[in-house]
């Protein structure tokens, strides 16, 4: 009973301290509730010199810097571009074609060589010796076919006479004949041998650059080695094979067949152009992985910008399209309502232009309609802009009317 008394006492002193501080807590809440006000009506007048408040942030007022560029009728190269590697008109590894001691060398590493220069000696004098061999053989054999046919002469008179019977005439006439042939062996051997004599002295098979040296002087070297002595690489002309997809093939045989198609050869990073050549041929057929098919041009690479197995990014011009409609490729907007450009207008306002697009050719792109020639297109700030905003042209540009001329200055004149 005593501790329910205490309870009552105490909540009823709690209540009695909060009735006291009730007008104090309203107080504080007005107060800050008016400082809030205050700082949230505080005039600003920045945005009051601007116009009006929020209506003069709508875009519509707004001025939009944009660059623009002029529509213009020129002529447009039409390209296919493909990736290639250059290969060399003839590769060929030089070897010896007979085993020997390699005596003499008449070449330096990278040299440009011409066919039939001297390249190297092997050791000829083994095939010297087995020249006079052969040729001493030749001379006995020579001999004794002469005593055979002294003997045949005779033999045919006695037999004439009836002193010798028909065999002993056949059998000297069998030797005679055995030893001619022998005489025509024996000149065999040593026309063979004379070649042996010829292929010492090594010479290029074609004219080209030479490599890196494979064999040094003194070693030995055979017909059977794998590597050879060096390798010729012919230059010029050189040939790039590139590949182009299945459904260009037919385009290019039609263009090919009326003119000599000119092909461009581009660094890896497609940026320097290296050599300009002409399309050679056309793969006979198409690899069914890839669905390309590969073709050739060639290159007379005067300059030597191109390398065998160099990868090169490739451009073939296809044909040229006379009088075409370009504009920056930058001004194409493309949006639910189709592809469009924005235009400036004299009064420098921009608007909303449909246009149809008929190719991209690098940075321009051709128009089969929507813009009339010298129209100017908004080709930076698009995004800012919308159908009649104020528009302000970078660099001082003023819009022209259609077909007007207007001469360009330069800046200070």
């Amino acid at each position: 009973m005593l501790k329910t008394k205490r309870h009552t006492i105490t909540a009823r002193t709690t209540e009695a301290r909060s009735l006291m501080l009730r007008p104090y807590r309203v107080l504080v809440t007005l107060l800050f509730a008016g400082l809030l006000a205050g700082c949230g009506n505080s005039p600003n007048p920045q945005a009051a010199s601007k116009g009006g408040g929020k209506k003069g942030f709508q875009r519509g007022s707004m001025t939009v810097s944009v660059a623009v560029a002029k529509a213009e009728v020129r002529d447009v190269p039409v390209y296919l571009q493909g990736l290639g590697s250059v290969e060399a008109f003839n590769t060929v590894v030089v070897k010896s074609r007979l085993d020997g001691q390699l005596v003499e060398i008449h070449f330096k590493e990278g040299q440009e060589v011409q066919k039939g220069d001297l390249l190297a000696v092997v050791d000829p004098r083994p095939y010297e010796v087995s020249l006079h061999q052969t040729e001493a053989t030749l001379f006995k054999d020579q001999a004794a076919l002469n005593d055979a046919k002294l003997n045949f002469q005779r033999f045919q008179d006695l037999y004439k006479q009836g002193v010798i019977p028909r065999q002993q005439f056949d059998t000297q006439k069998s030797l005679m004949d055995q030893l001619e042939g022998a005489v025509r062996a024996d000149q065999a051997n040593i026309d063979n041998v004379k070649l042996n004599l010829v292929y010492t002295r090594i010479t290029a098979p074609v004219s080209g650059r030479i490599g890196l040296r494979q064999v040094d002087i003194g070693n030995m070297v055979h017909a059977s080695d794998p590597n050879g002595l060096l390798v010729i690489t012919q230059l010029h002309p050189i040939a790039v094979v590139f590949t182009l997809p299945e459904d260009n093939l037919p385009s290019v045989a039609q263009h090919m067949r009326k003119i000599p198609l000119q092909v461009d050869a581009y660094s890896r990073d497609d940026q320097t152009k290296l050599a300009t050549g002409k399309l050679l041929t056309i793969d006979n057929q198409i690899d069914p992985s890839t669905g390309t098919g590969k073709l050739k041009a060639v290159f007379t690479n005067a300059e030597r910008a191109l390398w065998p197995n160099q990868f090169v990014n490739v451009h073939l011009l296809l044909e040229v399209r006379k009088n075409s409609l370009v504009v920056p490729a930058a001004a194409i907007q493309r949006g639910p309502q189709g592809t469009y450009v924005y235009t400036v207008k004299p009064d420098k306002t921009a608007e909303m232009r449909k246009v149809a697009i008929g190719l991209s050719e690098g940075n321009l792109t051709t128009l089969a309609s929507g813009l009339q020639p010298g129209e100017m297109v908004v080709t930076d700030g698009q995004d800012k802009l919308q159908p009649g905003s104020k528009v302000e042209i970078r660099g001082g540009q003023a819009p022209r009317p259609n077909g007007a001329q207007q001469a360009e200055t330069e800046p200070g004149q």
